[in-house]
């Protein structure tokens, strides 16, 4: 029976990486793997090597070309063969840079790279190459990048992957792999902008009715502009009229990308006021190392959500009761020794 483990895809993806991304096997993970522990890396370089760069960064004009390296590297004491290819890049949910599962077929920017082999010569997009690595050996491979003439001006994010090839007939298929990432920019004009939607609210009262509930205001942030943004987000609360108004940030958003979306959310101290209302304020913010010369727009979203105060109402419930029930009995004391003193009165006079 076939089994498959996958591992997320390891590196300096991002534009603050410092290092080059590596991987190792686990000799327990893979019972039928003959090789021991294998550890290896994929990092931009020249045709003499890796040249201290974290990840490719390039400028292009639609209808263009560009012709970059990258280095793989066995640092293991035995061979290794990788399987190397190109893909589209992606944000996951938890907001990092990540490409599509082995075997997906590129669609967007990761359809423009053509991979070469060792020897140099360049295979057409979308082919997979199978490259052998001796104990602590290196392997250049060139690759182009060629870019459709029709394509639409803004970043294109795409990396190129070096797998541990599945070792034939061993029935267990790790997906064990690791990229680099590729910061494509189709030049022209750059527009970014971004849009807050479908907010959703929550409230939790305190357990003391003399302190303020939280209110959790959960929003997607989309990227409705061409180039990547981080997002930071602000959210207010208020009853009616503005009354105990506040304010609180969330969590930053690190990287949105063109088309893209992502949740976030803020918790804001609130008071349960029967309706409260408020907005989302979304910041767009430049990731990284890019250049965005446009001007950046915030972005924002009105949100009402009900806030009843049950705790409250009940305290005040309470007290109604007690005062009542306190009015209540003084009213039979009062009427008990009314009528003793009317009857010791009656009796004086008989």
């Amino acid at each position: 029976r076939r089994a498959t483990a996958v591992l997320l895809l390891l590196a300096a993806l991002t534009a603050g990486g410092a290092s080059p991304a590596t991987a190792t096997t686990d000799p327990a993970a893979d019972p039928a793997a003959a090789a021991a522990r294998t550890t290896w890396a994929l990092e931009p370089g020249t045709p003499e090597g890796p040249d201290g760069r974290v990840s490719f960064r390039h400028a292009v004009d639609p209808g263009t070309e560009v012709t970059d390296h990258v280095t793989l590297t066995n640092f293991s004491d035995h061979p290794a063969a990788f399987d190397v290819y190109a893909g589209d890049g992606l944000i996951t949910a938890d907001g990092q840079f990540d490409l599509p599962p082995t075997g997906t077929t590129a669609e967007a920017a990761g359809s423009w790279i053509a991979l070469g082999d060792a020897a140099g010569t360049v295979a057409e997009p979308g082919t997979v190459q199978r490259v052998e690595v001796g104990p602590g050996a290196q392997a250049v491979l060139p690759f182009v990048v060629r870019v459709p003439a029709d394509v639409t001006p803004g970043d294109h994010p795409a990396g190129i992957v070096a797998a541990l090839a599945a070792e034939p007939g061993s029935g267990v298929a790790l997906d064990s792999r690791v990229g680099a990432r590729l910061h494509l920019r189709v030049t022209g004009d750059i527009a970014p902008a971004l849009a807050v939607h479908d907010v959703t609210t929550t409230f939790t009262p305190s357990w003391n009715p003399f302190a303020p509930g939280t209110l959790r205001v959960d929003y997607t942030v989309a990227n409705t502009g061409n180039v990547r943004l981080g997002a930071e987000a602000t959210a207010s609360a208020a009853g009616p009229f503005g009354l105990a108004g506040a304010e609180a940030t969330g969590p930053a958003l690190r990287e949105v990308l063109p088309g893209g979306s992502a949740r976030g959310s803020v918790e804001v101290a609130a008071w349960p006021l029967v309706r409260l209302g408020g907005d989302v304020d979304v910041t767009p913010a430049v990731v990284g190392e890019d250049e965005v010369t446009a001007a950046l727009a915030a972005a924002g979203a009105t949100w009402s959500a009900w806030a009843v105060p049950w705790l409250q109402l009940g305290l005040v419930a309470l007290l109604v009761g007690v005062v009542l029930a306190v009015r209540q009995a003084r009213g039979r004391r009062e009427a008990a020794t009314q009528r003793r003193i009317d009857a010791a009165v009656a009796a004086a006079r008989g």
